[in-house]
């Protein structure tokens, strides 16, 4: 099992390598402002996912080696294996407040600052990143509108919140800069010197700029030229801070007022943080058995019992449950809930369990039995698991929490609109293009509004598409090109006419 999830982790780990390769070129060619801070978003998604999986790898990785240690230790005690279930945990409603000062949000006096922000939230080996938000002064809070749900969470779990920033007024074009500088101190020096600083500027055949090679002396060029984001604010929240509404969580500033990508954060975070434990949603036990109904001693009746959430539900039959009819009884499974088995009759093999709960004040008890003691020993343990599962994730197991189902993301590198060339005679180019792709070897078929969950692409009818798009909208082959490469498993709502 720990060998398929280390394949599992390690597939996972080459997936987001290719992703990051091909966020790395995107950025490189990216003229647009809202390109670039989409690809770079991408692009540190990608570096933090890799890392988080890699550390992953390796917890696993000493996991296995204490497990081997504690087999081979011939004084080691007994253990307890029980452990507590997953979960559900989701993030929602997220608002950050802003404090600007005074002639800058009533009077609109300054420099307009803009900033383009996101958050990256990360439980264990999952890391989600949030839609990008455009920021300047006419805002009083950043809002993002996304429900993360994580769902392999334990209860002692740590999400960590991270908002990232980044100045949408910088130059991107990181690249350029020395040939830039080059020129002008070239032309001011004269010919001869001019000509040996601009090739100790300009980047070489082995230069970042072209795969990687040393950097300048006198100007470093970034690996990746393009925008960079920075973490702006951080908080860490854990199973204290679920409850079932809307509340405010202190934040960690790491930036100050010098930096570009500043905003004036009112030092909190807003947020629904909401956990579903499993032994609140999933079926934890279930059996025949029969309980005593009334004061008659022989009074039985053989139900189908299912202990979920709070209760143990009993129906008359089984084909009741699918069927949504009413349970026979509904007994109470909570923190204050006694549960014991009573003692054997010696005249029958079956064995009862009493539970008994606090109704107003009156302790009621309910008597089940079951048919051997096997089945009474099974029934105890799921007991016994469930008040353990309700002890680690306390208040998560008073009632059931609500928690809305996220709605599908679109992939942002090939839907966003601005990846699209805005000049008429490009966009009807655009157009053709994309009819082409739509039509070229595709099961299922590509619609306006559709979905594809696989394409298939002969190389011959790729190679021709390719060859049309780039005489159409270099750009274009660009885009259609990379949506090849990463494999991408949708593609929607493009606009085609």
């Amino acid at each position: 099992m720990l060998h398929d999830t280390n394949i599992d982790i390690q597939k996972k780990i080459d997936y987001e390598i290719r992703m990051r390769e091909g966020a790395c070129k995107l950025l490189a060619a990216c003229s647009q402002r809202d390109q670039a801070l989409e690809a770079s978003k991408s692009l540190l998604t990608c570096n933090s996912r890799i890392m988080a999986y890699m550390s992953e790898l390796q917890r696993m990785k000493e996991a296995q080696v204490m497990q081997r240690v504690a087999r081979r230790s011939s004084d080691a005690g007994p253990m307890d294996d029980r452990s507590p279930c997953k979960g559900k945990v989701a993030i929602s409603d997220l608002r950050i407040p802003l404090m600007w000062k005074d002639t800058e949000y009533f009077k609109n006096k300054g420099e307009l600052h803009r900033c383009a922000v996101f958050c990256l939230l990360q439980l264990g080996g999952e890391i989600f990143d949030t839609d990008m938000v455009m920021v300047d002064r006419t805002l009083t809070d950043i809002c993002f509108d996304n429900t993360i749900v994580f769902n392999e969470a334990s209860p002692g779990f740590e999400l960590r919140l991270e908002l990232y920033s980044c100045c949408s007024e910088d130059d991107y074009s990181a690249g350029s800069t020395p040939r830039k500088l080059a020129s002008k101190l070239s032309s001011s020096l004269g010919r001869s010197s001019g000509k040996k600083l601009r090739a100790a500027l300009e980047p070489g055949a082995c230069s970042p700029v072209s795969n990687g090679g040393a950097a300048p002396l006198l100007l470093p060029v970034p690996p990746v030229p393009g925008p960079k984001y920075h973490l702006l604010a951080h908080t860490t929240l854990t199973l204290s801070h679920v409850q079932d509404s809307f509340r405010t969580h202190d934040l960690t500033i790491t930036g100050n007022e010098e930096c570009s990508y500043w905003l004036p954060l009112y030092g909190s975070a807003c947020c629904r943080l909401a956990a579903q434990p499993h032994c609140m949603t999933q079926q934890m036990m279930s059996g025949c058995l029969r309980v005593k109904l009334g004061g008659d001693p022989q009074g039985w009746t053989n139900v189908y019992a299912i202990l979920k959430g709070t209760n143990l539900f009993c129906y008359r039959r089984q084909e009741d449950i699918e069927a949504n009819v009413e349970p026979l009884l509904t007994i109470g499974i909570n923190k204050e809930t006694r549960i014991r088995a009573a003692e054997r009759d010696p005249h029958s093999k079956a064995q009862s369990i009493c539970i008994s709960n606090q109704y107003g004040g009156e302790e009621v008890t309910h008597t089940l039995a079951t048919d051997c003691r096997e089945d009474t020993q099974r029934w105890m343990e799921a007991f016994w698991q469930q008040f353990f599962d309700m002890s680690q994730w306390k208040q998560c197991c008073d009632e059931l929490m609500k928690i809305d189902q996220p709605s599908p993301r679109k992939p942002a590198l090939i839907t966003h609109p601005l990846f699209l060339p805005l000049h008429p005679a490009r966009v009807c180019c655009c157009r053709i293009t994309l009819s082409l792709l739509r039509s070229v070897h595709c099961s299922p078929p590509i619609t306006a509004t559709g979905e594809v969950t696989r394409v298939v692409v002969s190389d011959s009818s790729l190679l021709l598409l390719l060859l049309l798009s780039s005489v159409l909208c270099p750009g274009l082959a660009f885009v259609v090109c990379l949506y090849f490469e990463l494999r991408s498993k949708y593609l929607t709502h493009l606009p085609l006419c």
